[in-house]
Protein backbone atom coordinates (compact mmCIF):
# COMPACT_ATOMS: atom_id res chain seq x y z
CA UNK A 1 0.00 0.00 0.00
CA UNK A 2 1.13 3.55 -0.68
CA UNK A 3 2.66 5.65 2.08
CA UNK A 4 0.45 8.58 3.02
CA UNK A 5 2.65 10.31 5.61
CA UNK A 6 6.34 9.85 6.35
CA UNK A 7 8.66 11.45 8.86
CA UNK A 8 12.35 10.96 8.06
CA UNK A 9 14.70 11.76 10.96
CA UNK A 10 12.30 14.55 11.94
CA UNK A 11 13.40 16.67 14.87
CA UNK A 12 11.90 19.74 16.52
CA UNK A 13 13.71 22.00 18.95
CA UNK A 14 12.40 25.16 20.58
CA UNK A 15 14.99 27.79 21.47
CA UNK A 16 18.72 27.69 20.91
CA UNK A 17 21.90 26.70 22.68
CA UNK A 18 21.93 25.09 26.11
CA UNK A 19 18.40 26.30 26.83
CA UNK A 20 16.87 24.60 23.78
CA UNK A 21 14.02 22.16 24.37
CA UNK A 22 14.24 19.15 22.07
CA UNK A 23 10.60 18.09 21.74
CA UNK A 24 11.31 15.51 19.02
CA UNK A 25 14.67 13.90 18.28
CA UNK A 26 15.16 12.38 14.86
CA UNK A 27 11.98 10.32 14.63
CA UNK A 28 11.37 8.23 11.51
CA UNK A 29 7.87 6.89 10.94
CA UNK A 30 5.62 6.12 7.98
CA UNK A 31 1.90 5.36 7.84
CA UNK A 32 0.40 3.72 4.77
CA UNK A 33 -3.06 3.94 3.31
CA UNK A 34 -5.37 1.63 5.21
CA UNK A 35 -3.21 1.67 8.33
CA UNK A 36 -4.02 2.87 11.85
CA UNK A 37 -0.92 3.62 13.93
CA UNK A 38 -1.21 4.48 17.62
CA UNK A 39 1.36 6.67 19.37
CA UNK A 40 1.77 6.24 23.10
CA UNK A 41 4.11 7.65 25.73
CA UNK A 42 4.20 9.71 28.92
CA UNK A 43 3.28 13.38 29.06
CA UNK A 44 5.95 15.50 27.39
CA UNK A 45 7.29 12.64 25.27
CA UNK A 46 6.65 14.47 21.97
CA UNK A 47 3.36 12.91 20.87
CA UNK A 48 1.55 16.14 20.03
CA UNK A 49 4.67 17.58 18.41
CA UNK A 50 4.82 14.54 16.15
CA UNK A 51 1.20 15.10 15.08
CA UNK A 52 1.82 18.80 14.45
CA UNK A 53 4.75 17.97 12.17
CA UNK A 54 2.82 15.22 10.37
CA UNK A 55 -0.01 17.61 9.57
CA UNK A 56 2.09 20.62 8.62
CA UNK A 57 1.00 22.70 11.61
CA UNK A 58 4.68 23.00 12.54
CA UNK A 59 7.93 22.52 10.63
CA UNK A 60 10.81 20.29 11.71
CA UNK A 61 14.07 21.84 12.82
CA UNK A 62 15.77 19.10 10.83
CA UNK A 63 14.68 16.07 8.84
CA UNK A 64 11.75 15.85 6.44
CA UNK A 65 7.99 15.32 6.53
CA UNK A 66 6.03 14.28 3.43
CA UNK A 67 2.31 13.75 2.84
CA UNK A 68 1.52 11.72 -0.28
CA UNK A 69 4.99 12.53 -1.57
CA UNK A 70 4.76 16.31 -1.01
CA UNK A 71 7.59 17.69 1.15
CA UNK A 72 5.71 19.91 3.63
CA UNK A 73 8.82 21.95 4.36
CA UNK A 74 9.19 22.88 0.69
CA UNK A 75 5.60 23.99 0.12
CA UNK A 76 4.66 27.64 -0.08
CA UNK A 77 2.20 28.72 2.66
CA UNK A 78 -0.78 28.79 0.27
CA UNK A 79 -0.04 25.31 -1.09
CA UNK A 80 0.49 23.95 2.41
CA UNK A 81 -2.83 25.40 3.58
CA UNK A 82 -4.62 23.83 0.60
CA UNK A 83 -3.06 20.41 1.30
CA UNK A 84 -4.15 20.59 4.94
CA UNK A 85 -7.72 21.53 3.99
CA UNK A 86 -8.11 18.84 1.37
CA UNK A 87 -6.02 15.93 2.59
CA UNK A 88 -5.58 16.16 6.36
CA UNK A 89 -8.19 15.94 9.11
CA UNK A 90 -7.34 16.92 12.69
CA UNK A 91 -8.90 16.00 16.00
CA UNK A 92 -7.30 18.16 18.69
CA UNK A 93 -7.26 17.64 22.46
CA UNK A 94 -9.06 20.99 22.64
CA UNK A 95 -11.90 20.65 20.16
CA UNK A 96 -11.26 24.13 18.63
CA UNK A 97 -14.83 24.65 17.48
CA UNK A 98 -15.86 28.21 16.60
CA UNK A 99 -18.28 29.25 19.40
CA UNK A 100 -20.51 31.45 17.22
CA UNK A 101 -21.15 28.71 14.62
CA UNK A 102 -23.46 25.72 14.97
CA UNK A 103 -21.94 22.25 14.98
CA UNK A 104 -23.16 21.84 11.39
CA UNK A 105 -21.51 25.10 10.34
CA UNK A 106 -18.28 24.15 12.10
CA UNK A 107 -18.09 20.84 10.26
CA UNK A 108 -19.00 22.37 6.89
CA UNK A 109 -16.54 25.26 7.18
CA UNK A 110 -13.38 23.48 5.90
CA UNK A 111 -15.27 22.31 2.81
CA UNK A 112 -16.65 25.78 2.14
CA UNK A 113 -13.18 27.28 2.52
CA UNK A 114 -12.02 24.82 -0.12
CA UNK A 115 -14.61 26.10 -2.60
CA UNK A 116 -17.37 23.54 -2.13
CA UNK A 117 -20.88 25.01 -2.53
CA UNK A 118 -22.46 25.88 0.81
CA UNK A 119 -25.42 23.56 0.25
CA UNK A 120 -23.25 20.58 -0.65
CA UNK A 121 -20.81 21.33 2.17
CA UNK A 122 -23.67 21.28 4.68
CA UNK A 123 -25.03 18.03 3.26
CA UNK A 124 -21.61 16.44 3.74
CA UNK A 125 -21.35 17.94 7.22
CA UNK A 126 -24.78 16.65 8.23
CA UNK A 127 -23.84 13.15 7.04
CA UNK A 128 -20.55 13.28 8.96
CA UNK A 129 -22.33 14.38 12.15
CA UNK A 130 -24.86 11.57 11.76
CA UNK A 131 -21.98 9.13 11.29
CA UNK A 132 -20.52 10.06 14.69
CA UNK A 133 -23.90 10.10 16.43
CA UNK A 134 -24.32 13.86 16.70
CA UNK A 135 -26.82 14.49 13.91
CA UNK A 136 -29.59 15.37 16.37
CA UNK A 137 -27.63 18.37 17.74
CA UNK A 138 -26.33 19.63 14.37
CA UNK A 139 -28.07 23.01 14.65
CA UNK A 140 -26.91 23.77 18.18
CA UNK A 141 -23.99 25.97 19.22
CA UNK A 142 -20.97 24.32 20.90
CA UNK A 143 -21.90 25.84 24.28
CA UNK A 144 -25.36 24.26 24.05
CA UNK A 145 -24.14 20.66 23.91
CA UNK A 146 -22.11 18.35 26.13
CA UNK A 147 -18.35 17.92 26.00
CA UNK A 148 -18.79 14.54 24.39
CA UNK A 149 -21.02 15.98 21.68
CA UNK A 150 -18.48 18.74 21.00
CA UNK A 151 -15.81 16.06 20.63
CA UNK A 152 -18.01 14.13 18.20
CA UNK A 153 -18.43 17.28 16.12
CA UNK A 154 -14.67 17.79 16.08
CA UNK A 155 -14.24 14.22 14.83
CA UNK A 156 -16.90 14.77 12.15
CA UNK A 157 -15.00 17.85 11.00
CA UNK A 158 -11.84 15.75 10.68
CA UNK A 159 -13.59 13.04 8.65
CA UNK A 160 -15.68 15.15 6.27
CA UNK A 161 -14.57 15.21 2.63
CA UNK A 162 -11.77 13.27 0.96
CA UNK A 163 -9.32 13.23 3.86
CA UNK A 164 -6.45 10.85 3.18
CA UNK A 165 -4.77 11.42 6.55
CA UNK A 166 -6.51 11.72 9.92
CA UNK A 167 -4.49 12.91 12.91
CA UNK A 168 -6.24 12.33 16.23
CA UNK A 169 -4.81 13.67 19.49
CA UNK A 170 -6.61 11.88 22.36
CA UNK A 171 -9.93 11.88 20.45
CA UNK A 172 -11.74 9.91 23.17
CA UNK A 173 -10.73 12.13 26.08
CA UNK A 174 -14.23 13.57 26.67
CA UNK A 175 -16.12 10.37 25.88
CA UNK A 176 -17.34 7.43 27.92
CA UNK A 177 -15.99 3.96 27.14
CA UNK A 178 -18.91 2.92 24.94
CA UNK A 179 -18.80 6.09 22.85
CA UNK A 180 -15.01 5.92 22.69
CA UNK A 181 -15.27 2.44 21.21
CA UNK A 182 -17.73 3.77 18.63
CA UNK A 183 -15.33 6.55 17.64
CA UNK A 184 -12.42 4.12 17.30
CA UNK A 185 -14.68 1.98 15.15
CA UNK A 186 -15.26 4.98 12.87
CA UNK A 187 -11.53 5.68 12.61
CA UNK A 188 -10.92 2.01 11.88
CA UNK A 189 -13.59 2.08 9.16
CA UNK A 190 -11.99 5.15 7.60
CA UNK A 191 -8.70 3.23 7.49
CA UNK A 192 -10.40 0.28 5.87
CA UNK A 193 -11.73 2.69 3.23
CA UNK A 194 -8.17 3.71 2.37
CA UNK A 195 -7.17 6.54 4.69
CA UNK A 196 -4.20 6.60 7.06
CA UNK A 197 -4.83 7.37 10.73
CA UNK A 198 -2.25 8.48 13.30
CA UNK A 199 -3.77 8.25 16.78
CA UNK A 200 -2.28 9.61 19.99
CA UNK A 201 -3.72 7.87 23.03
CA UNK A 202 -2.79 6.93 26.58
CA UNK A 203 -5.44 4.19 26.75
CA UNK A 204 -4.24 0.65 25.92
CA UNK A 205 -7.83 -0.38 25.06
CA UNK A 206 -7.88 2.16 22.22
CA UNK A 207 -4.33 1.42 21.11
CA UNK A 208 -5.52 -2.18 20.64
CA UNK A 209 -7.51 -0.99 17.60
CA UNK A 210 -4.25 -0.07 15.85
CA UNK A 211 -2.26 -2.10 13.36
CA UNK A 212 0.86 -1.17 15.32
CA UNK A 213 1.90 0.98 18.25
CA UNK A 214 4.81 3.42 18.39
CA UNK A 215 6.13 4.38 21.84
CA UNK A 216 7.76 7.77 22.44
CA UNK A 217 9.90 8.76 25.39
CA UNK A 218 11.81 12.04 25.75
CA UNK A 219 11.19 12.89 22.11
CA UNK A 220 12.53 9.64 20.64
CA UNK A 221 11.07 6.27 19.67
CA UNK A 222 11.32 3.90 22.66
CA UNK A 223 12.38 0.66 21.00
CA UNK A 224 12.56 -1.14 24.34
CA UNK A 225 8.88 -0.45 25.03
CA UNK A 226 8.00 -1.62 21.53
CA UNK A 227 9.88 -4.86 22.08
CA UNK A 228 8.03 -5.55 25.34
CA UNK A 229 4.69 -4.79 23.67
CA UNK A 230 5.44 -7.24 20.85
CA UNK A 231 6.02 -10.18 23.24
Amino acid sequence: MSVVVELAEAARAYGEGEGAVHALKGVSLSVAAGELVAVMGPSGSGKSTLLNLAGGLDRPTSGRVTVEGADLGALAPKALAALRRRRVGYVFQEVNLIPSLSLLENVALPRELDGVRAGRAREEARAALAEVGAGHVAERLPEEVSGGQRQRAAIARALVGERRLVLADEPTGALDTHTGDQILGLLRARCDAGAAVLLVTHEPRYAAWADRVVFLRDGAVDTAAAAVSAR
